[in-house]
């Protein structure tokens, strides 16, 4: 059993998450699997990422990387072949191009509240999402997610974080175009005004109707984004 768990690890990449049901071997003999994957822990072959999580480590002449954020969590972003879950936060700010400060606290959008967890150095939050999660939602989610979270997009200035978010938004097609305004429908009203202006800076003929009428009046947002960035800021709401 030994020589079947080394040669399985060995022909894995280096960073790939396992757990102890992932061996070929009777399910009856998961105890002895854990017992061996823990005596290799302690041989420092590999390393424990949380309890039942080991990885293969990759060692680069900067010293030991860590898994990326995706095998990090990905038990919790899929359940029996359907999706539950998506990586957003500080992982899309960086993904996005928003900032190049990489995270070790991570956050997870999900359909239902969670408590948060500890995987190693890696604190995982969940963040409620109200529509949803499906393959073709997610990039515009981990989108709308990034306008909710604007004001905690770290090391960036927010007239540089806007025209990013400019060039993302001008990327999507009719189609997702059409899509994300409903989407956003289900965020908060600060996310509505910072939709509503950026596609009307990328397309002044763009209707946007029905997410002015979503916002109260008498209600601003102070995201400090300058005019010549973002047009119609009055109009939005928006300081």
């Amino acid at each position: 059993m030994t020589e079947i768990i080394k040669r399985t690890i060995d022909k894995l990449p280096f960073g790939f998450v396992i757990t102890p049901s992932d061996f070929p071997v009777d399910l009856k003999k998961q105890a002895s699997v854990n017992r061996i994957l823990n005596n290799m822990v302690a041989a420092g072959t590999i390393r424990r990422l949380s309890k039942g999580r080991f990885y293969k480590p990759q060692i680069s002449k900067f010293g030991e990387l860590p898994p990326d954020t995706y095998q990090i969590v990905k038990d919790l972003l899929e359940k029996n072949g359907k999706i539950t879950g998506y990586i957003t936060g500080y992982s899309a700010f960086n993904d996005l191009g928003l900032t190049t400060q990489v995270p070790f606290a991570l956050q997870i959008g999900v359909r239902h509240e969670k408590k948060a967890i500890q995987r190693d150095v890696y604190r995982i939050s969940f963040i409620k999402q109200k529509n949803a999660i499906t393959k073709e939602n997610i990039p515009l989610l981990r989108l709308l997610d990034s306008l909710r979270f604007f004001k905690n997009i770290p090391d960036t200035m927010p007239d540089d974080a806007c025209k990013r978010l400019l060039y993302l938004f001008s990327q999507l097609d009719r189609a997702q175009t059409d899509k994300v305004k409903k989407l956003a429908l289900n965020y908060n009203p600060a996310t509505i005004a910072l939709l509503g202006a950026i596609l009307e800076t990328l397309n002044e003929n763009e209707d946007t109707t029905r997410l002015l009428k979503e916002l109260n009046p008498q209600t601003s947002y102070k995201l400090g984004i300058s005019e010549k960035v973002l047009l119609n800021q009055q109009k939005w709401y928006i300081k």
